[in-house]
């Protein structure tokens, strides 16, 4: 069982009235969790479209991420009251490092003791990482301790499927957040997941979405149209079977869509 409301709605690439509308379509379908990030340029229309919908701010997790050039403590703290200013909140429920700093510039234990530092007085209930490494992931938690940090949010979809690091992170306790899941609209060509949607009356992105969540991940699809927000939610009532799963795990090309040029070196 997840402690991060699953699924997740993503924020990614949205802004203005198209970002405010499907905010608000993906509420009223019943997500309750909604990612946004610095980096994103919508965190004023996420808290103006939060606030128009009607549901009470304490009945939606809500996540942000501080971007790689504000980690310099003091700047990151800055960073956070300019989020939080942005989208109306006194607190986020989830803030996340969004990438570890390029090449080791600032220092992790420098950042994450910051990012600490913020949950301390009250501005997130809960921390996290983003596009963390197995090695990177152990180093957090040294500098942190065990069950400090609730997830890193990594990009995981039928085509990158990042066993690995999704494995460890489970280990060491840690949530896995899926981003891409749908690997930007490349699973709707796949032959396998078809021929899996049909027998379950589905599209191949609800298929995707489904073997996300039987794989105990958290995952935040993205969509403008109210009629897809309803139908990735209504993925996850999908059960695939152990075989529909085997077939699904032989689509793994590690074909990797976030890969900046500041990225880490990749597991």
């Amino acid at each position: 069982m997840t402690r991060i409301p699953n699924p997740g709605f993503g924020t990614f690439r949205l802004e203005g009235d198209v970002l405010k509308n499907a905010v608000k379509s993906a509420l009223a379908a019943g997500y309750r969790h909604i990612d946004t990030a610095q980096m994103y340029g919508n965190e004023t229309e996420v808290g103006e479209a939060i606030r128009e919908s009607g549901i009470p701010r304490d009945e939606i997790f809500l996540t942000t991420k501080v971007w790689h050039d504000r980690l310099r403590p003091g700047d990151l703290e800055a960073s956070v009251d300019e989020s939080l200013d942005r989208l109306g909140t006194e607190s986020v429920d989830l803030l996340l490092i969004h990438w570890p700093s390029p090449d080791g510039e600032v220092q992790m234990d420098d950042y994450l003791n910051a990012l600490a530092a913020v949950q301390d007085a009250g501005k997130a209930k809960h921390i996290g990482i983003s596009n963390f490494t197995r090695a990177q992931v152990d180093q957090a938690i040294d500098i942190l301790g065990e069950g400090a940090l609730l997830t890193n949010q990594i990009e995981v979809h039928p085509f990158l499927q990042n066993r690995a690091l999704v494995e460890h992170c489970q280990s060491r306790g840690l949530e896995v957040t899926a981003y891409m899941p749908l690997a930007v609209g490349k699973v709707m060509k796949d032959a396998t997941l078809e021929r899996i949607a049909q027998a379950h009356d589905a599209n191949p992105a609800q298929i995707a979405l489904a073997w996300i969540k039987a794989r105990g991940l958290v995952t935040i699809p993205s969509s403008t149209k109210a009629e897809h927000i309803r139908s990735n939610l209504a993925a996850f009532e999908i059960a695939l079977s152990d075989d529909e799963m085997a077939q699904i795990a032989e689509l793994d090309r590690g074909e990797r869509i976030a890969d900046p040029d500041f990225a880490p070196e990749w597991d």
